[in-house]
């Protein structure tokens, strides 16, 4: 789905459906007909006055009265899961809307925090508020899915109470184009996991920035030298921390020629374009040139603890030489260090 709405949040992935027909009844309707809706009623069975009836309950079914939609009120659309994007969080979903369980008192002061900060960039007005309360006025989404633009009010609090660090966000009104409606269950679902992954996407982006501030700071000397991996097969030794290491790579490598064509976080991957800078460069630098041809290459980091470990692999897989790998050493060294000092 792809949203506008007042409340903006760097980090939230929009997903775009794609359907058969445009209108945004067909994206929440099965692409069926309904005509089951004009199946007759049942009707009692008669017996012939000579048989006797004979029932088993095995497969009875409870008359009981069953509440939802029908035909074309019934939403198609896959219910919204909140981001895991807070560290130790567990989500709770219930009537009253999403709830977040927090590991840390700290970490719910942050979030609340964070809260109260987009709500003051976004200009949106409270009705009320008190230090673990708020209600928000209306905040206005346009949004494929809906025939209308929607507005939406959100009671949001936070409790610290009997060891449980807990923020919750609650759908309490609900308008379509500017006309006042009931608050439905699927509605109060949606908008509150919607509302909540807004906030816990900036607050991801927060933590990543002041990780990225902190690694700038920690990352002033990082001793570089050659070793080798679990086989015997040589590599760059940087020591330093993997996640320290990998914010600040990109910036030593484009200094060198290198040009980061895509990065995977969690497999330690980095896809790099690599073109060598002219003889001006390496005397300025101060040392040899790289042995490395201008091509593409994967650079692939190991977390060793307090060290990282760096080797290249050509497109189809293969190690690069030792002699690249070595050449290579001297050179991450003097770019550390010339950053430094700039």
């Amino acid at each position: 789905m792809n949203y506008k709405y007042k409340l903006v949040a760097a980090g939230v992935a929009a997903v775009v459906l794609a359907g058969c027909s445009d209108g945004a009844d067909r994206r929440r309707q099965a692409n069926q007909d309904f005509n089951y809706l004009n199946t007759k009623p049942l009707e009692a069975w008669n017996l012939p006055a000579d048989a006797q009836s004979s029932q088993v309950s095995d497969y009875a079914i409870p008359a009981v009265e069953v509440q939802g939609e029908l035909g074309p009120a019934v939403d198609i659309r896959p219910p919204q899961q909140v981001l895991t994007l807070i560290p130790g969080s567990r989500t709770v979903k219930h009537e009253d809307g999403v709830t977040l369980v927090l590991l840390k008192p700290e970490e719910l002061s942050k979030v609340w925090t964070l809260t109260q900060k987009l709500i003051a960039e976004q200009n949106i007005s409270l009705r009320s508020q008190t230090a673990d309360v708020m209600e928000t006025d209306w905040v206005s989404w346009t949004n494929a899915d809906e025939d209308h633009e929607i507005g939406s009010r959100y009671r949001i609090e936070k409790s610290a109470q009997g060891g449980s660090n807990t923020y919750q966000i609650s759908l309490i009104g609900w308008r379509e184009a500017g006309v006042e409606q009931p608050v439905s269950l699927d509605n109060k679902e949606r908008y509150s996991t919607l509302m909540t992954n807004l906030v816990v996407a900036r607050y991801d982006q927060q933590e990543r920035d002041q990780a990225r501030l902190r690694a700038q700071e920690l990352v002033k000397q990082i001793p570089i030298s050659m070793g080798q991996d679990r086989s015997g097969l040589p590599v760059i030794i940087a020591r330093a921390p993997y996640n320290v290491f990998w914010e600040r790579l990109p910036d030593v490598l484009g200094s060198l020629g290198f040009t980061v064509d895509g990065r995977n976080r969690s497999q330690g991957t980095v896809e790099v374009s690599f073109k060598s800078p002219d003889d001006e460069f390496w005397t300025e630098i101060g040392t040899r040139p790289i042995a490395l041809d201008n091509s593409s290459y994967n650079i692939q980091l190991g977390d060793l603890g307090n060290r990282t470990s760096i080797s290249i692999t050509d497109t189809d897989g293969k190690p690069v030489t030792e002699e690249a790998l070595e050449s290579l050493a001297p050179v991450l060294a003097a770019a550390i260090d010339r950053a430094n000092n700039s």
